[in-house]
């Protein structure tokens, strides 16, 4: 009877346990906005916590004054993006609100028939391909100025969520000490100094993570604005940063960026000649470009890892591709972080298993 009894409370106990889960599951869905102005947050503050530590001990500054230049500082990089960027894409935006779809069709169509010119040397014909497709006759672009007017009112809503952040970030690097005090107070007394411990290396690995992948895009960001200015791409600033941000999805999103570069470039001179003008600026972008992501997969990527996670980057490969065919993109960007932190938990609670051991020699 006794074991019926238990066997029946542990299932009871488990039931309770699914749905407590279910609910908080829930309740995290509901609120993910403010989980994601959070998980901001935590990485601003990783980000500023080597600013923080470089002025108070290098600078002597206090606790406060150093946390207020630190946010004052980027503020500033925030606001430099916006004065860089949002003029820009507001006046093109504007344009094509008001753009002559009809005559973008034709100009569309027109480059198409001069791809087509090309092809036919090689007794290819695209023209006859889309003809049989009927593609030609269901190409509209009258959606444009309404993706475009949308994402003007998405940047509009995000003040609240810059403000949200900026604020979160500013207690969390003010009040560290008070919220490790606080959670040390929750922690079992036989685990306290293991999690402490590790919570203080995630802490430092990230710190520098975040910081050097910062230093690669703003690398990436100044390398393809100077190939784009040396071809003379109109748009160069808004292509050169739309392809630094791709950069962050782990080897697609340079191989993305790279196409978006060309559509681009190729857009930017749609009304020229595509023998003359519109096949050389693509093609020597795209050469451009390859030479930008030779020098990042090679110099800056293998200095960030090696440097600031103490990963092997075949290592990094394997558990971003991993990572994508289990989770998707977000899965890639979110791979590296939580990788460490993986790392790091398992060499402070199982430091005599060979296979952890050989993962984490270097930490």
């Amino acid at each position: 009877m006794s074991t019926a009894k238990e066997i029946s409370h542990g299932i009871v106990k488990a039931v309770i346990t699914l749905i407590a889960m279910a609910v908080i599951l829930y309740l995290l869905y509901q609120i993910k906005s403010i989980f994601i102005y959070f998980c901001c947050a935590l990485i601003l503050s990783l980000m500023g916590s080597p600013i923080i530590r470089f002025l108070t001990k290098k600078l002597h500054f206090k606790k406060i004054i150093a946390v207020i230049v630190t946010m004052v500082l980027f503020i500033l990089i925030m606001l430099g993006f916006v004065f860089m960027f949002v003029p820009l894409f507001t006046t093109q935006a504007q344009n094509l609100s008001v753009l002559n779809t009809a005559r973008l069709q034709e100009d569309v169509t027109h480059l198409v028939q001069q791809i087509d010119g090309i092809l036919a040397v090689r007794d290819l014909s695209l023209e006859k391909l889309l003809n049989q497709s009927n593609l030609s006759s269901k190409l509209n672009f009258d959606f444009i100025p309404n993706i475009f007017n949308s994402i003007i009112s998405t940047i509009s809503g995000l003040g609240i969520g810059i403000a949200s952040t900026f604020f979160i970030t500013f207690f969390f690097l003010k009040d560290r000490a008070i919220f490790q005090y606080h959670f040390k107070k929750l922690l079992p007394e036989k685990q306290e100094d293991r999690v402490l411990a590790s919570l203080d290396k995630i802490n430092d690995l990230l710190s520098r993570y975040f910081v050097g992948l910062a230093i690669q895009l703003f690398v990436v960001f100044i390398l393809t604005l100077i190939v784009l200015l040396i071809f003379g791409v109109k748009g160069a600033l808004m292509i050169a940063f739309l392809c630094a941000i791709l950069n962050i999805i782990p080897y697609i999103g340079p191989l993305i960026a790279n196409l978006l570069g060309v559509i681009l470039t190729m857009l930017s001179y749609i009304s020229e000649d595509f023998n003359e003008v519109i096949l050389p600026k693509a093609i020597s972008v795209m050469i451009g470009f390859f030479i930008v992501q030779f020098i990042d997969n090679n110099f800056n990527q293998p200095l960030i890892f090696s440097n600031s996670i103490k990963s092997h980057p075949l290592e990094i490969f394997i558990v971003i591709l991993a990572s994508g065919m289990m989770t998707g993109v977000f899965g890639m960007i979110l791979a590296i972080p939580i990788y460490t932190c993986l790392k790091v938990i398992g060499k402070e609670f199982f430091p005599h298993v060979k296979f952890i051991q050989l993962l984490t020699k270097d930490i």
